[in-house]
């Protein structure tokens, strides 16, 4: 199940400028007639001439000091103090060190630095190429971990023959971590040319072959990454600038591809864009497929007829529509490229989302309750094929009791829509009952809706909540109580998911095995963790680092829970499967499994069902000292699971 946190990393779309400026500052007229310095040192108990700082727009102007204390050498060291959550005095710290008159670094390989923290943390962003100007080489890597002790980090330059004249040194942008700001102090910032750091791999759009479909006029940005080892024998990956590459593309005529990565669709056709780090071969390509011209729903959508009093509307022309932040959040950090406009047809505004991979709508001022409604409804139309494989999810996000994106208590959960319910150049009307998400465990404080899939072009109009009258919510479909606690002591037990004992090692409560449509999440009932699957057809079990011995055991125990109708055929199977003497999947043949199938009137429709099962039922298993595997399926597409043991009795 896929999600999206749509945490935006990369803040640095607006910039203060502190007007801060570390040695000499020569003029621009100087600084034309100059040839760029030799110079790699940026912070060494003080920083090298020509050096400026500008702090990102929205971050803590004071976040950044120099301080004659606890540095890793010498006397001087860079403090960063990360605001908390909803500081007045800024969002995060973020800001770039920067030479208006730019530095050759052709000669360096490497940008190090040391650098500790108050506390276990991992920065957002930090890297180097941030000019305040065209940024047409900015080297980042993301999520650095530091902790109490100090460590030399290493960035690597992905081409240093590209930064002859290079004005950003240094940048950086931290968010508070689950809510709260924290310190982090780095030291002695310097490129430096070590023998020791090795290009091991370079690669674009992901590494991977990927294929599109897209129109006359869409355009791309080909991001790049690269990979080297490191002096301490690690891998480091770090994000390159498009500039960092040499392209081609294999028929201009349907996409060019510009020096600066961008990438823009020309015509009908197929295209397919490789680049070149150097004189190697980057990983990964574009395939461009372009249908020519955009093509457009030519009628408008189905006007909701619902009474306005029960309906709260994100988008729609029918309604008065709630306060929202944005349709489209650009959440570039995160790797969105989907491109968004409201446009008309038949006087109907509709939003339409082109080279959609991800996108969030978002309302958070205020955020809304929709505890009081049934279902959402969504009308879509695509011009892209939409036979198996295509997918078009659509994901809630609640921010919980403590209405914070940085808080623990918020809840989400993901709808996959696939073919037949989704069709081409025709307007389809969804609707959910939001008793469907069963990763929510409130829906007052909704703040997100996030729309992905491998459909590049959708259509959208009237998205809304509404109440049908019949009663749901997020409560809907769920057991009220928890299951019943066990009673056999801890001793006589072999445990595999149990908030009552100490569970074994398992590998996965889902293993999404081939053919498998079932999805999975822990919620939890009165305060205890219980299993939620839906879309259940079968689901596995594992547990194979090691496997388990329960041959002194006698008995297996699962409780059930379903909202669905048991009355007959319905049924629900367990399987166990043991790997027999050699511990392994399959080999010489010495595996064994059984099934047992549970029916009405054993099987009860919103009741908790306790199934206690002697071990010699499973008349097929002839091993149970190397237990590895329960599988459970049936036609109940909704099951909570919790206490799954074996016991001795």
């Amino acid at each position: 199940m896929e999600t999206h946190s749509f945490k935006t990393l990369f803040r640095i779309g607006a910039i203060v400028l502190l007007g801060v400026t570390f040695g000499c500052e020569p003029s621009f007229d100087e600084l034309e007639q100059a040839s760029y310095p030799v110079d790699g040192n940026i912070f060494l108990d003080g920083f090298s001439g020509g050096l400026e700082y500008a702090a990102f727009g929205g971050s803590d102007v004071t976040a950044f000091q120099v301080v004659d204390e606890g540095a890793y050498k010498g006397t001087s060291v860079m403090r960063f103090s990360v605001p908390d959550f909803d500081s007045p005095t800024g969002a995060y710290a973020g800001g770039a060190f920067y030479v208006p008159g730019g530095r050759d670094l052709s000669g360096f390989t490497v940008l190090t630095f040391w650098a500790k923290a108050s506390k276990s943390a991992n920065i957002d962003v930090l890297g180097f190429g941030n000019d305040l100007g065209a940024n047409q080489y900015v080297t980042t890597v993301y999520n650095t971990p530091v902790n109490t002790n100090w460590k030399q980090y290493y960035i690597p330059i992905p081409d240093p023959e590209k930064l002859t004249k290079e004005g950003g040194m240094f940048f950086y942008s931290e968010g508070p971590e689950n809510g709260e700001g924290y310190t982090f102090w780095i030291d002695e910032v310097r490129f430096e040319d070590l023998g020791t750091i090795a290009l091991e791999n370079a690669g674009v759009f992901g590494g991977t072959d990927s294929a599109i479909v897209s129109e006359t006029g869409a355009t791309f940005s080909a991001e790049g990454f690269v990979d080297f080892s490191l002096p301490n024998g690690t891998i480091q990956r770090v994000s390159a600038a498009p500039a960092y590459y040499e392209y081609a593309t294999s028929d201009p005529t349907v996409a060019t591809i510009a020096p600066d990565g961008t990438i823009t669709v020309m015509d009908a056709g197929e295209a397919v864009i490789t680049a070149k780090l150097g004189d190697r071969d980057a990983i990964g390509s574009l395939t461009i497929t372009s249908t020519g011209e955009a093509i457009r729903p030519q009628t408008a959508a189905t006007t909701p007829t619902l009474p306005s009093d029960d309906v709260i509307s994100i988008f729609s022309d029918a309604y008065d529509d709630e306060p929202i932040d944005y349709l489209n959040g650009y959440w570039i950090g995160d790797g969105s490229t989907t491109l968004s406009e409201i446009i008309e047809i038949e006087g109907d505004e509709v939003v339409r989302y082109s080279q959609l991979n991800f996108v969030g709508i978002q309302f958070t001022a205020p955020t809304i309750d929709v505890s009081g409604m049934t279902h959402i409804h969504m009308d879509l139309w695509t011009p892209d094929p939409t036979a198996l494989p295509a997918e078009f999810k659509i994901l809630l996000i609640d921010l919980g009791p403590d209405n914070s994106f940085e808080g623990s208590d918020g809840s989400s959960h993901t709808i996959t829509l696939k073919s037949p319910t989704l069709q081409t150049e025709q307007w389809i009307s969804v609707d959910i009952p939001l008793s469907e998400f069963f990763g929510l465990t409130t829906l007052n404080n909704l703040a997100q809706i996030g729309l992905s899939g491998n459909l590049p072009n959708m259509f959208v109009d009237n998205i809304y909540f509404y109440d049908d009258g019949q009663g749901g919510g997020p409560v809907a479909g769920l057991p009220a109580t928890a299951a019943p606690t066990p009673t056999q002591p801890a001793s006589s037990v072999r445990s595999i998911y149990s908030n009552q004992y100490t569970n074994e090692p398992i590998d996965f409560l889902n293993g999404y095995w081939q053919f498998s449509t079932t999805q999975s999440v822990e919620i939890k009932i009165d305060g205890d963790d219980v299993i939620r699957y839906s879309d259940l057809n079968f689901v596995g079990i594992e547990f194979t680092n090691p496997t388990i011995d329960v041959s002194t055991m006698t008995h297996f125990h699962i409780d059930i829970w379903t909202p669905d109708p048991t009355a007959l055929p319905a049924e629900f199977k367990v399987k166990l499967r043991d790997f027999g003497p050699n511990g392994s999947y399959d080999q010489n043949g010495d595996d064994s499994e059984d099934e047992l199938t549970f029916k009405s009137p054993t099987l009860q429709t919103g009741s908790w069902v306790s199934l206690d099962i002697p071990l010699s039922d499973f008349t097929a298993l002839t091993g149970t000292s190397n237990m590895a595997q329960i599988v459970l399926s049936g036609d109940l597409p909704n099951v909570f699971v919790d206490n799954m043991y074996f016991y001795a009795q």
